[in-house]
């Protein structure tokens, strides 16, 4: 396995989000690595859970090989189809596309890093990434933004929940230009998709035994579209009358987060919103490298990190924090039900970070973290 190596330093914030730097390095000539692989022996086909992997752009590929180590040390009973897709890698076609979401239906679950999108405009509005999640209609993102203790932020204790709807909002892809140096971005709010968010929200509000859901809008300014949002969720809150219901404006929601984030449970917003609150929440935390996230259908879900930043200057580095992808993998290995060896990693991880000692920390001591007793 790579070792578990170095851990962020998230220092107070003052301006800035902390420094990422390592967690895990691969160190394949470690005499310690060696014996390890030795004392492992591999996972058999029969009985193991089938995962898609995209590993994405900029350092997506490395912490997926972080993964792989990781889940190889745990012994855990994972085997992955692997499906390079990137329109800045020159990887991405419909044909290949269509090659990940067969994968998909077969598997229903998958990991993926940050698929990079141009900004360039060469002729089609919405991404790959955006063209696989109206696929697989994974309308459902859940951010869940902790503290983890050895991290020293600002606030600490931090336990909220982001949920986000992505496949409508401004992410609609229906841009055009109606005059000469006059574009038209539509944003499109339908009552269909924000009952079915609402709805999502305040169920997992009640099997996660949480007590408030927060609808965020901007429904003073865009009173059609955003008060359509609002209405549901209002309407939605009335069936479930043991969780308490309020609503907060976008702009003053960024405020109190960053103030006193600990008056929040669960939020639930339009994908536009979901988008930036990610990002601010997780910088509370420790920033991008941290926290991990996942989108669900109907049918299918898909663990990926909360903050999705391709990191591209970073490739080669070995400066990419991947506790966020680790923790993804967790969650992942949760939803399949493999509950000791989601268990045992994310222990493992947490502890390492907790020490503070992370530089200092041996192969040889984060592989007894990793192994089974009695194996």
């Amino acid at each position: 396995m790579a070792a578990l190596r170095q851990i962020i330093r998230a220092g107070q914030f003052q301006g800035r989000l902390p420094r990422w730097t390592p967690l895990i390095r691969s160190t394949s000539s470690s005499p310690v690595l060696q014996a390890l692989h030795s004392q492992v022996e591999p996972v058999k086909s029969e009985g193991a859970f089938h995962v898609t992997m995209i590993p994405g752009d900029g350092v997506g590929p490395e912490l997926m090989h972080s993964v792989k180590e990781v889940f190889k040390a745990a012994d855990v009973p994972v085997e992955f189809e692997e499906f390079h897709l990137s329109e800045v890698q020159n990887m991405a076609s419909p044909e290949r596309l269509d090659e990940v979401l067969s994968s998909m239906q077969a598997n229903r679950v998958a990991i993926k890093g940050k698929i990079h999108t141009p900004m360039e405009y060469k002729g089609e509005l919405a991404s790959y990434e955006m063209r696989l999640r109206r696929k697989l209609d994974l309308f459902a993102n859940v951010v869940h933004v902790s503290s983890l203790p050895g991290y020293k932020t600002r606030h600490n204790n931090l336990d909220l929940v982001i949920i986000r709807e992505q496949t409508e909002g401004e992410y609609s892809s229906l841009e055009h230009e109606s005059a000469s140096g006059v574009i038209e971005c539509l944003k499109i709010i339908t009552r269909v998709k924000s009952n079915r968010i609402a709805k999502f929200a305040f169920d997992y509000a009640t099997k996660k035994g949480r007590s408030k859901v927060t609808a965020v809008h901007k429904a003073n300014i865009m009173k059609l579209g955003d008060g359509l949002f609002l209405q549901c969720c209002q309407e939605v809150s009335e069936l479930y009358p043991r969780i308490q219901f309020e609503t907060m404006i976008i702009d003053n929601c960024c405020m109190q987060l960053v103030q006193n984030p600990y008056q929040f449970d669960v939020l639930v917003m339009p994908n536009l919103y979901g988008n930036i609150i990610d990002n601010l929440a997780a910088g509370l935390v420790g920033g991008a490298g941290v926290v991990p996230g996942e989108s669900y259908s109907a049918e299918y879900a898909v663990f990926e990190t909360g903050a999705r930043h391709p990191f591209a200057q970073a490739v080669g580095r070995n400066i990419a924090n991947p506790t966020a992808m680790l923790l993804t993998a967790t969650n992942m290995l949760r939803h399949l039900n493999l509950e000791y060896h989601s268990n045992l990693i994310s222990d493992a991880v947490k502890k390492v970070i907790k020490q503070g000692k992370v530089r200092r920390t041996s192969l040889l001591r984060l592989h007894r973290m990793l192994t089974p007793p009695n194996s």
